[in-house]
């Protein structure tokens, strides 16, 4: 059997920068187990599988296709930057002719549009609560040291913990900070984080960034993602209530880096923009 693979970088124009995810396009269902070993070979944060609903379904015509996400380690109900990715391969490699491509997945039905040279992804926006330091304080030690904290959050929706750092901190201080994401998986005693995200206030005078972030999820085998969709769901909701904006412009500042383009919505879901760069094109043979 041969299964056709891409590679795409997602939230970038520029090959090698923002982040990579495997695609897959499904002509017929496939074992349980390989989506797995696939993920796993693959080794990227994310591994899509496309797949069509019904029979006479064509990528090309269709608009609507079941879409699951894998880590190398384990199934994820959400991935924005692979969902990008998805949508990138269908309107650009298969020339899709629809204007919205729907995805049926975990995380309800997803929709992804073309705006001039960047995709849209409509998301759902998910709001983080107040968090105890005390509840988690020997994870936020192994993430930031003795680094001033100015807030935290929790998403019990994403499982994700997000960690504001003081607003005296440049985007430099947040690039340059050491993490070992490793630690975490001893550090997190309450069972109920699945994900790190360290954020700081950005610029936005003129051209500047509205906010910068890292996110780290060793609990799903993926020490620093480079670029999260599903993260900015999450900050989406936090940065638009304390910046008092609709429209944000963020940065992931991990080594490769990625650009997004927000756009908070009124009917509590999330449109997140970015472009894509398509590196590798094969087939897979089993």
């Amino acid at each position: 059997m041969q299964i056709p693979v891409f590679t795409v970088d997602a939230f970038t124009n520029r090959p090698f920068s923002g982040n990579p995810a495997a695609v897959c396009l499904l002509e017929n269902d496939l074992d349980e187990d390989l989506h797995q070993k696939i993920a796993t070979e693959m080794n990227l944060s994310e591994t899509a599988f496309i797949r069509k609903l019904k029979p006479g379904d064509d990528f090309t015509k269709s608009s609507c296709f079941g879409l699951r996400w894998f880590t190398p380690a384990a199934e994820v109900p959400l991935c924005g930057h692979a969902t990008l990715a998805s949508a990138a391969v269908l309107f650009h490699i298969q020339k899709n002719t629809n204007s919205v491509l729907t995805f049926v997945t975990m995380s309800g039905e997803l929709k992804a549009r073309q705006v001039k040279d960047h995709i849209v992804l409509d998301l759902p926006l998910h709001t983080a609560y107040p968090q105890e330091l005390k509840e988690v304080e020997e994870l936020i030690k192994a993430a930031v040291g003795d680094m001033v904290v100015q807030d935290l959050r929790y998403s019990p929706d994403t499982e994700k913990l997000l960690v504001r750092l003081s607003d005296t901190y440049e985007r430099s201080v947040l690039e340059e900070l050491k993490v070992s994401a490793q630690h975490f998986l001893s550090a997190e005693k309450t069972g109920k984080v699945k994900g790190l995200i360290l954020t700081v206030k950005g610029n936005s005078s003129g051209k500047g960034y509205d906010f910068y972030s890292r996110y780290f999820a060793p609990w799903y085998g993926v020490l620093e993602d480079p670029v999260t969709g599903s993260a900015h769901a999450v900050l989406s909701s936090y940065w638009s209530e304390q910046l008092g904006k609709k429209e944000m412009l963020a940065f992931q500042c991990s080594r490769r880096g990625g650009e997004l383009k927000i756009s908070v919505r009124n009917d509590g879901r999330v449109d997140i923009a970015g472009q894509t760069a398509v590196v590798l094109k094969g087939n897979l043979t089993l």
